[in-house]
């Protein structure tokens, strides 16, 4: 059965969404998100996905008091992202409440300091983030497109040890037109014990059933649910 991973995007400690990643896109769906991780929490969601936009785009952790706070109040197991950038910025995040760690911009541009950290805390806590734009890797909150190509970009830290990829299709994120099924597909086909970790373009719950037959593992979400678009109640089926 697939992994439901709900998902929390922080800016100014709020709870809010993007379209592709556009901060002037921006819509705030909650002031508070404790109370949005309680939510998901008391309708038997287990896992959560936190980023944190404000330090994606500062190149620092930023909304870290709101991550141990969700840790705090909660018992969800949460992975976090957006701004880890040095020994620091790690350190931060695991000692506010994270059991994991997305990381996508160091592993292109810094990808010594990232297999450091990936033998430092083991393949369980290190996720690689894999943000695709027209089959190349995006990075720095999705305003800087690298050259690398997203399957060598995946080979050489599998063959070097990543196990959980959170691979985002940026034209889909907060669309709501559907998950990029061919692509995970691809992925799963060349890497069949990977944990993938699929983002972007859930819009109900069948997208979420055609991921789960495809034999995706896991999958992102967020906007399809602030939008009313999924329930959390009915999630119960993937439960």
């Amino acid at each position: 059965m697939i992994e439901l991973i709900p998902a929390i995007d922080i800016i100014d400690g709020k709870c809010v969404r993007l379209s592709q990643g556009m901060y002037d896109s921006k819509k705030i769906y909650n002031e508070n998100p404790v109370e949005v991780a309680k939510e998901f929490e008391a309708n038997g969601l287990r896992r959560l996905h936190i980023v944190d936009l404000d330090g994606a785009a500062s190149h620092h952790i930023v909304n870290y008091q709101t991550l141990e706070q969700i840790a705090a109040k909660t018992s969800l197991i949460i992975d976090f992202g957006g701004g880890i950038k040095s020994d620091e910025d790690l350190i931060i995040a695991f000692d506010n409440g994270a059991q994991m760690v997305t990381l996508g911009s160091v592993a292109v541009k810094q990808p010594e300091l990232f297999m450091q950290w990936l033998e430092k805390y083991g393949p369980e806590q290190i996720i690689l983030g894999a943000d695709v734009k027209d089959n190349k890797i995006a990075i720095n909150g999705w305003k800087e497109e690298s050259q690398q190509e997203l399957m060598p970009f995946l080979k050489q830290y599998i063959e070097q040890g990543v196990r959980k990829v959170l691979c985002t299709d940026i034209q889909c994120d907060g669309m709501l037109t559907g998950p990029s099924i061919e692509l995970y597909k691809s992925i799963m086909k060349e890497y069949p014990e990977l944990h993938l970790i699929a983002s972007g373009g859930v819009s109900c719950i069948e997208d979420i059933q055609k991921l789960d037959d495809a034999g995706i593992p896991a999958v992102v979400f967020g906007k399809a649910l602030y939008e009313g678009r999924i329930s959390l109640k009915k999630l119960s089926i993937f439960l």
